[in-house]
């Protein structure tokens, strides 16, 4: 489990290294489109649209960023190239499908110990519903012959009824 858990930390990390390239991607794109000034690269095809000279990078500046940009990716890809060496080689598929079988027997003995258990829950909910009826069955029984001879009139209208585990007074 902890090997799995390993090469799933490696696949996170590759997985945010590829998300920074592509990030070192898209920022070099705009950087080389928005901070350079157009230049005519064939004489039949005329500039017809020149950038403010504070929205342009001068071209040493430009030359000095575009090799800093190579860099960054070229180490990024590096890096990413490494995790990639880096991450274990598949199974064979033979092992998988053992594998893949064993974890469905793990599954449906779970599952039929699960369903026994359930089974032993319902039955012993029966027995608990069947022995609580019984005894409040019991119970309501002792309670009515108990207050038939218990029930006595109080003085000036007042009715007093006294059990063995309860009182109750009732003022007319």
């Amino acid at each position: 489990m902890l090997q799995e858990l390993s090469h799933m930390d490696r696949i996170t990390q590759l997985q945010d290294e590829i998300q920074q390239l592509l990030m070192i991607m898209s920022t070099s794109i705009a950087y080389l489109t928005n901070r350079t000034n157009f230049i005519q690269v064939s004489p039949e095809i005329p500039i017809t649209k020149q950038r403010n000279p504070e929205k342009y990078d001068t071209p040493d500046v430009f030359e000095a960023n575009k090799k800093e940009l190579v860099t960054d990716l070229i180490r990024k890809a590096k890096q990413v190239e490494y995790l990639i060496n880096s991450l274990p080689e598949p199974e064979p598929e033979e092992i998988q499908a053992q594998r893949l079988q064993q974890l469905e027997d793990e599954m449906q003995l779970a599952n039929t110990e699960y369903i026994q258990a359930v089974n032993r829950l319902k039955a012993l909910h029966e027995q608990v519903t069947e022995l609580l009826r019984s005894m409040l069955t019991e119970v309501n029984e002792g309670l009515v012959d108990d207050t038939n001879d218990s029930i006595d009139a109080g003085k000036e209208g007042n009715m007093m009824v006294n059990s063995r585990d309860w009182d109750v007074s009732m003022a007319s």
